[in-house]
C-alpha cells in the first residue's frame, strides 16, 4: 500500500523503511513495496517513491535490507502512472495512450497522446528501473498494470484508441505490457522473478472485461512473467457493492489460463477466508492491503488464528 511518506524527490524515507519493516516483522511471507514512478513523468503523487535515477538507489537498499532482516521476501512494484498523473505534480502535461480523459479523474487532466517514440522511451525507463531494485537489493521486481495506471490505460478500449501498432484490436493494446515485460528481463537478465499486477476488469462499461485480460495474462505468463497478481483495471480497487474477496472470480479464471502463480488481492481482511482462497484453488498467494494498512500487526494475528483453528 502506498504510503505517501517519500521525500520531495521521490527518495525513501526513514518512515516509509518503518513502514514496511514493521509489516514484515509481523510474520509476512512477501512484501510487495508501494508503487514506484519509473519516470518524472509518470509520478502519480508529490509523495510518492521513485525508482526513475540512481540517486534513489541508496534509500531503496535501506527499505530492501530492513524487509529482509526481518525474514520477508521484498519485492518492488514499478509505475507509470499515464493519465493519472498531474502537471502540477510532474511539471508538463501528462501522457496517456490517446487524448482522453481517465474515467476515474474526474479533475485530471486531457493527456497527450504518446507518440510511437515516446513510448520506447518509458518502455527502457521500465527496463532501468528494474535494473536499480536489483542493485538495491530486492527479490523481485513488478511491473504495475493495474488501477489505471498507464499500462492499465494502454489495454482498455476506453482510454486507448489508437490506430496504431499500440491499439485497436485486443492484441495491439497489450504489446506495451509485452515490451515492458521483455525489457524489465533484459535488464535483470535472469537474476530475479518478475510479476505483473494485472488489471482484470474495468469495472466500466464498454472497458476492458476479464475474457481479454485472461487471453493477456497467457501471453503474458507465456512471454516470461513469474507471477500474475491480479487486482482492477480503471477501476483500480474501488469497485462499489461488492463483499470482501471481490476479485477472486477474476483471478480464478485467469489461474485457470495460466502455469505460473496468481495472487489476488481486494477486500479480503479476513485470515479464514485467505487461507480458503488459497485451499480452494482460486490462486496460489492473497495480497492484503488496507487490512495491514489499518493494522499492522494483521499478520501475526492472522498466523495465531490459522494456528488455533487448525488452518496452519
Amino acid at each position: 500500500m502506498w504510503s505517501a511518506q517519500a521525500a520531495p524527490d521521490g527518495a525513501v524515507t526513514s518512515q516509509i523503511v518503518e513502514y514496511h519493516r514493521c509489516r514484515a516483522a509481523a510474520g509476512c511471507g512477501l512484501v510487495i513495496v508501494e508503487h514506484s514512478f519509473v519516470h518524472p513523468s509518470g509520478r502519480h503523487t508529490a509523495t510518492q517513491m521513485g525508482v526513475h535515477t540512481d540517486g534513489m538507489i541508496d534509500g531503496l537498499s535501506r527499505l530492501a535490507a530492513a524487509v529482509k532482516a526481518e525474514g520477508a521476501v521484498v519485492c518492488l512494484q514499478i509505475s507509470h502512472a499515464g493519465s493519472r498523473s498531474l502537471s502540477a505534480i510532474t511539471g508538463q502535461r501528462p501522457m496517456g495512450p490517446s487524448p482522453v480523459r481517465h474515467p476515474y479523474e474526474p479533475d485530471g487532466e486531457v493527456p497527450e497522446a504518446m507518440a510511437a517514440a515516446r513510448v520506447q522511451e518509458m518502455v527502457a525507463a521500465f527496463g532501468a528501473a528494474a535494473g536499480r531494485a536489483w542493485k538495491a537489493g530486492f527479490d523481485a521486481v513488478e511491473i504495475h498494470a493495474a488501477h489505471g495506471f498507464l499500462l492499465s490505460q494502454f489495454l482498455s478500449p476506453l482510454t486507448n484508441v489508437r490506430d496504431d501498432q499500440y491499439g485497436g484490436d485486443e492484441d495491439r493494446r497489450s504489446r506495451l505490457h509485452l515490451e515492458v515485460l521483455a525489457e524489465v528481463r533484459r535488464a535483470l537478465e535472469g537474476r530475479l522473478p518478475v510479476f505483473v499486477r494485472l488489471g482484470a476488469h474495468d469495472e466500466t462499461p464498454g472497458g476492458l472485461e476479464i475474457d481479454a485480460a485472461t487471453r493477456t495474462a497467457a501471453r503474458l505468463a507465456a512471454a516470461g512473467a513469474d507471477l500474475i497478481d491480479v487486482s482492477g483495471g480503471l477501476c483500480g480497487s474501488r469497485p462499489s457493492g461488492k463483499g470482501p474477496g471481490y476479485f477472486v472470480p477474476y483471478a480464478r479464471a485467469i489461474k485457470g489460463a495460466v502455469r505460473v502463480p496468481v495472487s489476488v488481492a481486494g477486500g479480503i481482511t479476513d485470515a479464514i477466508q485467505a487461507d480458503r482462497i488459497v485451499r480452494d484453488g482460486h490462486a496460489d498467494l492473497v495480497g492484503i492491503g488496507r487490512a495491514m494498512l489499518n493494522d499492522p500487526g494483521w499478520a501475526s494475528k492472522a498466523i495465531g488464528i490459522l494456528t488455533k483453528t487448525g488452518h496452519e
